[in-house]
Order: structure tokens, then sequence, then C-alpha cells
């Protein structure tokens, strides 16, 4: 099991600072929603957590060690991330790029043993990439190569999962098994979730917690209910939202007025 815990974290890129004093934390089994306009910090916070980005200021820890002093082979056995932007430079096929995520777990040898075979082929089944898995990443829908990255990350087997805007170009189905595979792999591995998401009416299916980013600071943190309150919504993403009743309950519906918040 893995927590994962950032404090006043500063981080951002050469004369453009993003993120200023973001502090969250995510325990074993929760899943965490980072919410926010474009621009407001998902990604980077996302890159921090990772190890990707080292931050300006502030602690990242991981199970209350601080990350920035594990070796990278260490985070890779323990993390594993998604960013919005993944490719490869080789045509490999879909289970090969599954297998990636078992590299930091293999032996001396490099070879994959039953049990890294056994995690590649249930992260395969569990994405529906099955029959697609000796395919050529090339060759499949945009859609098809998200689901393989993920396959990798699941594949993987992480304490900590970092998932950046997964949904990202999936159909309907595909973007509900996701995020109801997001969950179960919470619940079951106890597995610490932060994922970014764009669609607000998605958060509701798979976060315990929601935490609303506005120019790099945390503007809200906390249960679905509790966050999506309409003027609250409204300002960060400057546009004018309603938030309604889900038909049969559950988190609410947020929806556009069309006017200038």
């Amino acid at each position: 099991m893995g927590s994962l815990d950032l404090a006043d974290v500063r981080a951002g890129y050469p004369r453009r600072p993003v993120l200023e004093g973001v502090s969250l934390a995510c325990a074993p089994g929760e899943v965490v929603v980072l919410l926010g306009r474009n621009g407001s910090g998902k990604s980077t916070l996302l890159k921090v957590a990772s190890g990707a980005l080292r931050p300006a200021a502030g602690r990242v820890r991981l199970d209350g060690v601080e990350l920035a002093t594990l070796a990278p082979r260490a985070i890779a056995r323990r993390v594993a991330a998604v960013g919005q932007e993944e490719s490869v430079e080789f045509p490999f096929t879909v289970r090969e790029v599954a297998s990636i995520g078992r590299f930091a777990r293999l032996g001396p040898f490099g070879r994959l043993r039953a049990e890294d075979v056994a995690a590649v082929d249930a992260a395969l089944e569990a994405l529906d990439l099955l029959e697609l898995a000796d395919r050529p990443l090339p060759s499949l829908s945009g859609g098809e190569r998200r689901r393989a990255f993920l396959a990798r990350a699941l594949a993987q087997e992480p304490e900590v999962l970092l998932l950046d805007e997964p949904t990202a170009h999936l159909d309907l189905g595909h973007e509900a098994t996701l995020l109801r595979i997001v969950r179960d792999e919470a619940l079951r591995r106890r597995t610490a979730v932060l994922i970014a998401l764009h669609d607000l009416n998605l958060v509701g299916l798979v976060a315990d917690r929601v935490v609303l980013l506005d120019g790099g600071r945390v503007r809200a943190a906390g249960p679905v209910a509790d966050v999506f309150r309409e003027d609250l919504l409204s300002d960060a993403y400057a546009t004018a939202l309603s938030v309604v009743p889900r038909p049969g309950g559950g988190a609410p519906l947020v929806v556009p007025r069309g006017d200038e918040a």
C-alpha cells in the first residue's frame, strides 16, 4: 500500500511558475480527482507527484519517504503514471507496450516471469485489448492507443496510480469501463489514485474526494457534494454553470448555462 502527500508545493518551468503552495493527500484505496480549467496546474501537479518534475519548494512524500530520495527504479516499482500525450518511438505491439510496465520488477536477466505475463494479460483483459494484443501501436485508433498505455500502468501493479485525462479519445462505453477499473483498482489493491478529469460529469463515477485547482492553487477540496456548488464552479471555470440533481441519485450533473459567470 502507498500513500501520497504533497505539502506546500511550488513548481513550474523556466520563467513560468505554475503551482503556488499546493498541499494534498491521497490515501491507500482512495481516488482523488483533480479539477480545474486548462492551465490551472493539474498536469504539472501530476508530474511533480510522479517525480518527473522536481518542485522548487515544498515536499512530496510516498509513504512518508521523500520522493526525491528514491532511485528512479524504486519509484517505477511503486508509482505508475499516464500523461495526456503518450508515445513510443518504435512500432511496439500492444502487448509489448503493456509489458513495459513490468520492467522495473524484472530480475538481472530481464526476462518476463510467469507472474509478469499474468499481470500483463490481466491488464489487457481489463481494458478489452486481448484481441489487439499483437497489433502494432501505430495501426490503432487514438482511443485504442490510450487504452494500451493504461494497460501498461495497470500491469505495473503500482501502489500509486497517476492519470492525466485518461478518458481522452475514449468512447462512452470505454470511459465508463475505465473509471470502473480505476475504482476497482483502488479498492482491490488499496492503490492510491490521483486522476485529472476534464468532464465534470464523470467525476461522480470514481471520486472519493475532489481537489479544485485555480491559478495554481487549491481553490476547494472535499467530497463531490461539497465542491460541486454553482457559485464555486462557475467562478473557477469562468463560465456560468448549473448544478442539477442526477436522475436516480448520485453525484449531481454540471450543465453550462451559456452566459458568462
